[in-house]
């Protein structure tokens, strides 16, 4: 956030706390199969969600009410939207200490209590009668699955008359259902039996008071929080963990280690239509501005994520994809599970993560000043990113994979689309075309008589493979895919990363091939991924330092026993956690997009969810064993060796036609020569007395390594010979 946001928070920086309500037990006032009023609107019906409306007119049935379930109890025809009423009696809204409602919907849902909102799901702003929902959901009672909870304030009953009004909206005119049923609960506190049992599915509201997690609190007052802008608010985190102290517990009655200003909205693109949402935030001052805050062991910024999973029933997919980018010495979020509060509502288990940017604690790339637009200046910082939407950007000179007529479309990250200065995103896609043009071509020589390897880390692309490959993960490639390019005085090198989104990842994905341990997942879900992972995997230069990485990180980081000690490592941390993040969110047992059936079927517990990832991914990693290409030999010349500027050890001229010529102080014992297919092709003699050798004439043009024999060790250079 940029600027002055012109508002001041009125309300003081505490942190939110449940008062526990002393609930002798429950009871239900609107059941299952009860009957209610209902119109399917064809206009704008004002004032039907209040008390006193004439609803006479109304079609009388029992519910559910919709169309196209085995269980409607009240059908009617194919509609955007039905409006449901329902009057009720409350004994004695005094002896009532807590309320909740359960809603089986499909798509999106907003209930009233005597004319105040009480619930909402998937549907924003005042709606209209033929509005559609924001995004799909599909009622559970069905599936023999609990609908989705919704806490509202006792208070609001009244003794004596009170009214429900339920408005379910569909996602779309061609859509082949739509639900309504909703099921009104409260908690009494005396003994007092009034109204009806509760439906044997009936859970109540948790009474979340502490957690082994750290806990985060957030308060908008009120206001709701949408996709965009951002809401104000406050955000307080509970952790008694300090250093040197092990403090298991952390409870709401327990002080904040950090609590001040925020500004939060929902995030995400597909996982919008999920109930339970992400959130992106930032940290500001009490005027709105941007403000660098460290908390969690997180170094200092001001833009973090709470991401949620949903769909990702193990709750970690993300948490393994960073921790395993990271070790692979790449930059990729870091994570902290966290169990999350808004509103005084509990939402469950997520993970606090870093949005992507430029910092020296992120994407360590140089800032990009708008002035900088000449020179060493012009070649760095960049971001850019192939993703959903069309941002400020460029098309690729080239089209997908297996689909040449839909071009790539590349978006500026950094610097910001809206202020890239022409010459800058100039310069960027003149450096991507002359690397696409280079990897395409039969010899992988651009024009220029560049090899592709020149503008990349090779490394970085072998590791995003590798990762993308050995989780499956349905978006890589061709969504949330992220480069990066530093100043050409700092390596300058094109890098793919860093690594993001992989939570229709290790099997979570019923489409692309995603839940298949075998097959490349870049050839499964073709038609919108670059055509470069195809030429390069016909390069023996890709493939053999694919080989090289994969059998290296077979040894350690993805060994079987290291990945299932990092799983049995996580599964520890949030076991508590994700009980009572299923109790919030049951959806253990369904279906939720797009997982697979043995994400879902006959699933009750998260231990069973555990078994099923580690089963699939060591399949995975077997058949990769099997399979991966190229050949695991002289892998050290695909090592990225970093030589300090005053390197004791340097070739020149490169590139060099017949003669080659070294500055070292440094004994030389013997020199290979090894070709791009990883072949050792020849020898170098550099006698004592000379710095000086001849290159073999039978060398044709090319790109070689040279390993070069020391007394300090092994060392490599790369070469090019041009005759």
């Amino acid at each position: 956030m940029k600027g002055l946001r012109f508002f001041f928070f009125s309300f003081l920086l505490v942190h939110s706390s449940h008062l526990i309500a002393q609930v002798d037990h429950w009871e239900s006032i609107i059941v299952e199969g009860d009957t209610w009023k209902y119109l399917v609107p064809d206009a704008q019906v004002s004032g039907w969600q209040n008390s006193g409306f004439d609803d006479s007119g109304w079609t009388v049935g029992s519910a559910p009410v919709g169309f196209g379930e085995n269980n409607i109890g009240s059908t009617i025809g194919a509609s955007m939207s039905v409006y449901l009423r329902k009057e009720f009696t409350v004994v004695d809204a005094d002896d009532l200490a807590e309320a909740v409602l359960h809603l089986d919907f499909d798509d999106g849902v907003v209930a009233y209590l005597n004319g105040v909102e009480i619930a909402r799901s998937n549907v924003t702003g005042i709606p209209t009668f033929n509005q559609p929902s924001d995004g799909l959901h599909e009622s559970t009672l069905y599936q023999g699955v609990a609908p989705e909870l919704f806490t509202f304030d006792a208070s609001l009953l009244v003794t004596g008359t009170n009214t429900l009004a339920v408005e379910v909206h569909n996602a779309n005119s061609e859509s082949s259902d739509l639900v309504a049923h909703p099921i009104l609960s409260v908690g009494v506190r005396s003994g007092e039996l009034n109204y009806e049992p509760t439906p044997n599915w009936f859970y109540p509201p948790l009474n979340f008071t502490s957690s082994n997690l750290p806990i985060v609190i957030i308060d908008t007052q009120g206001q709701e929080i949408v996709n965009d802008p951002k809401t104000p608010a406050t955000i307080s985190i509970i952790s008694n963990r300090r250093k040197g102290h092990q403090v298991p517990l952390n409870t709401l009655s327990d002080d904040p280690v950090f609590s001040w200003y925020c500004g939060i909205e929902i995030r995400g693109e597909s996982s919008q239509s999920f109930e339970k949402k992400s959130y992106g935030f930032e940290i500001w001052d009490a005027f709105g501005n941007d403000m660098d805050s460290t908390f969690l062991g997180f170094p200092s910024e001001e833009d973090f994520i709470l991401y949620g999973p949903y769909s990702d029933k193990s709750q970690m997919n993300n948490v393994l994809a960073m921790y395993i980018g990271n070790r692979m010495g790449r930059y990729a979020s870091r994570t902290r599970y966290v169990e999350l509060i808004v509103n005084n509502d509990y939402k469950g288990l997520y993970v606090l993560m870093e949005r992507i940017k430029r910092d020296d604690n992120r994407v360590n790339i140089s800032n990009l000043n708008s002035d900088e637009i000449s020179g060493d200046d012009l070649t760095g910082g960049y971001i850019v990113r192939i993703d959903k939407g069309i941002y400020n950007g460029w098309y690729s000179q080239f089209g997908a994979y297996n689909n040449p007529e839909n071009k790539i479309y590349f978006q500026y990250f950094y610097p910001d689309p809206a202020e890239i200065h022409p010459a800058q995103g100039a310069y960027i896609k003149a450096y991507v075309d002359e690397f696409e043009e280079a990897v395409t071509s039969p010899n992988f020589t651009n024009a220029q008589g560049v090899n592709y390897s020149e503008y990349i880390s090779l490394r970085s692309f072998v590791d995003t493979f590798i990762l993308n490959e050995l989780s499956k993960n349905v978006d890589g490639y061709r969504l949330s895919t992220y480069f990066n390019k530093q100043k050409d005085s700092q390596g300058g090198k094109f890098i793919s990363g860093p690594f993001w989104d992989f939570n229709l990842a290790f099997g979570n994905g019923d489409y692309c091939a995603g839940d298949d341990v075998t097959g490349w997942e870049y050839y499964q879900c073709q038609g919108s991924s670059p055509v470069w992972w195809d030429h390069m995997l016909q390069d023996t230069l890709f493939t053999n330092a694919l080989k090289c990485r994969w059998t290296a990180l077979r040894t350690n980081l993805l060994s079987e026993n290291q990945l299932n000690h990092v799983i049995d490592s996580l599964t520890g941390i949030i076991n508590e956690a994700q009980v009572r993040n299923f109790q919030r969110w049951p959806n253990l047992g369904t279906y939720v997009w797009p997982n697979p059936p043995y994400f879902y079927q006959n699933i009750t517990s998260h231990s069973q969810i555990v078994s099923a990832l580690k089963n699939w991914l060591f399949a995975r990693a077997e058949w990769l064993d099997a399979n991966m290409p190229g050949m695991d030999r002289y892998c050290e010349i695909y090592e990225e060796m970093e030589y300090p500027l005053d390197d004791p050890l340097q070739v020149f001229p490169n590139p060099a036609s017949d003669v080659i010529t070294f500055k070292t102080y440094l004994k030389v014992y013997g020199i290979k020569v090894i070709d791009f297919s990883g072949k050792h092709v020849a020898n170098l003699d550099l006698p004592d007395d000379q710095k000086r050798t001849y290159l073999p004439a039978e060398l044709k043009e090319g790109i070689y390594f040279l390993l070069i024999q020391t007394n300090k060790g092994l060392k490599m250079e790369r070469l090019i010979i041009r005759r």
